[in-house]
């Protein structure tokens, strides 16, 4: 594939990075002015730890920034910023020493101590076990803190700007607010001078050039004391909707995608960048992730999958695969997902190198791989894997090679290095979050059937193919359930022999699992009998 011929079919691909990247295209038909880079930028709110849907946003505005790369020669960056002067609004579920984060209620989150004791704030922590995982992943990216733009000046033109067109950005707000909130509200959040808490408070503009505004500090609980002070310096920081405006026109971001749930942030933004004089960002708005009971995921819930948990029982492809689907579509997010999604990438995986050009740039591993993936095939499914790791019961990865040397041609982990990282997912996998299998006796015709099944396997021998077993199988089926009932069969091999209500192809399971060894799991079912 050319390069040239790459960037012909990405020019007219239905593949949504590539539908994302053509807005760049259009929004700089000649380039960004002075070949300044484009700029990327994704948002992170420290305020409980990481769960998938963080990781969610860079994955996919990184993905949307290849594509264009591909499109275009324009030089790009890629911002993650991390809104961490944001004041703790609650104590988070599932961290510890909630007493004592309760006392930092409205402190600055790197104000906050570490309840886990481990580094210098909240959200340092929660900082750097989203950065450890970015990197593990191997994200092109710079790392931007809200404390360290706010106090180090950096923020400072851009906030003076705000302060400048302070009346244009009240007359954006204002009308989107409750009359009892229109009363309080302002853009602007200074830090209390005597207890550090981020407060919500009108404030007066004194001057625009030093910064210097006025409010009344009651935090202390003393009674209200007119402060003047400047908004330099990590004096303050500015409320939600005109931070991120701010932020745009200060960085120059051009493109940023929000979840659903923020499209009126991501309106008001925009006018509120438009009154300082910025050009909102390009984007699209994506739908939420929902757990296991269809409810939205929450950091400080923690009813979301953490990336590590995720991690835990699956490849770090197998997760980009998933979050690449379907990104305008709600899907839910929990560990029962993890089989499809290994199995599913590995599918599209195969199916790559025999597909025309303008196919693989809808493939979602050409978007994951950055290109065509590894070359390295997969000879089972991680499905099947976990057939027969739940059979074994508990076993060591030395065994399951050891029955992988049934099937997979030169078995060992050197020839075969994904699938041996696959055997531990498996084994974690079943361990942990698999239900356990409970095999139940045999009924009616499905006992005649597993003898049937016995008497011609014996008759088969150790050196059957995986496809002279299937179709053992399924005309055993055939002649005891008719046809039009092989499902029925089916589900009596996996609830006989598996202990499941679905499983693996069967002759495949028996090859790998071994004739002699299968036939003991139908003389275990049929003892029941």
């Amino acid at each position: 594939m050319t390069d040239t011929a790459l960037r012909d079919a990405a020019l007219t691909s239905k593949a949504w990075p590539y539908e994302e990247a053509r807005k760049l295209l259009k929004r700089y038909p000649d380039g960004k002015p002075g070949g300044a880079p484009v700029l990327f930028e994704t948002g992170y709110g420290p305020s409980g730890l990481p769960h998938i849907g963080t990781f969610n946003e860079v994955l996919r505005t990184t993905m949307v920034r290849r594509a264009f790369e591909t499109l275009s020669d324009q030089p790009t960056r890629l911002i993650a910023f991390s809104d961490d002067m944001d004041g703790l609004r609650k104590v988070p579920d599932n961290v510890p020493n909630g007493e004592m984060l309760a006392h930092y209620i409205g402190h600055p989150l790197t104000k906050v101590p570490d309840p886990f004791g481990k580094f210098e704030s909240f959200a340092a922590h929660n900082n750097a076990m989203l950065r450890e995982f970015l990197d593990r992943f191997g994200f092109d990216y710079e790392f931007a803190s809200s404390t360290d733009y706010y106090g180090s000046g950096k923020f400072d033109d851009a906030l003076r700007l705000v302060l400048r067109n302070y009346q244009g950005i009240m007359d954006v707000m204002l009308p989107t607010l409750r009359a009892e909130r229109q009363a309080t509200y302002s853009p602007v959040l200074p830090i209390s001078p005597k207890t550090g808490i981020v407060l919500q408070v009108p404030i007066e503009v004194l001057d625009p050039e030093t910064g210097m505004i006025a409010f009344t500090d009651s935090s202390d609980g003393k009674g209200g004391e007119r402060i003047e002070q400047t908004i330099f310096g990590g004096k303050s920081k500015l409320q939600w909707k005109a931070d991120w405006a701010m932020r745009w026109v200060a960085l120059g971001v051009d493109y940023e995608m929000a979840g659903k749930d923020l499209i009126d942030s991501v309106t008001q933004s925009g006018k509120i960048a438009r009154v300082l004089g910025g050009r909102p960002p390009e984007g699209f708005n994506y739908e939420l992730f929902l757990d296991a009971k269809g409810e939205k995921i929450s950091k400080t819930k923690g009813n979301g999958l953490s990336i590590e948990q995720w991690l835990t029982y699956g490849p770090d492809e197998s997760l980009a695969f998933y979050i690449y689907r379907e990104p305008k579509k709600a899907k839910a997010l929990h560990l029962g997902l993890i089989p499809r999604a290994v199995d599913d990438y590995w599918q599209f995986r195969a199916a790559y190198a025999d597909q025309p050009v303008e196919q693989r740039l809808g493939n979602p591993v050409h978007h994951i791989h950055n290109g065509p993936p590894p070359a390295e095939t997969l000879p089972v499914t991680f499905g099947l894997l976990l057939n027969l790791v739940g059979v074994l019961r508990e076993p060591t990865v030395e065994q399951v090679w050891g029955y992988l040397g049934n099937y997979v041609p030169n078995a060992t982990a050197a020839n075969w290095p994904a699938l041996d990282a696959l055997i531990g997912y498996a084994i974690a996998y079943v361990r942990d979050v698999a239900e356990k299998p409970v095999r139940r006796a045999p009924e009616g015709v499905e006992v005649a059937a597993l003898q049937d099944l016995d008497a011609q396997l014996a008759a088969a021998g150790a050196d059957a193919s995986a496809e002279d077993l299937q179709n053992i199988v399924y005309e055993i089926g055939k002649a005891h359930f008719g046809k039009e009932a092989l499902r029925d069969w089916f589900k009596a091999l996996y609830g006989t022999l598996l202990g499941s209500s679905q499983g693996p192809r069967m002759g495949s399971f028996i090859a790998l699992y071994g004739v002699e060894n299968s036939r003991k799991l139908i003389a275990e079912a049929l003892a029941k009998v």
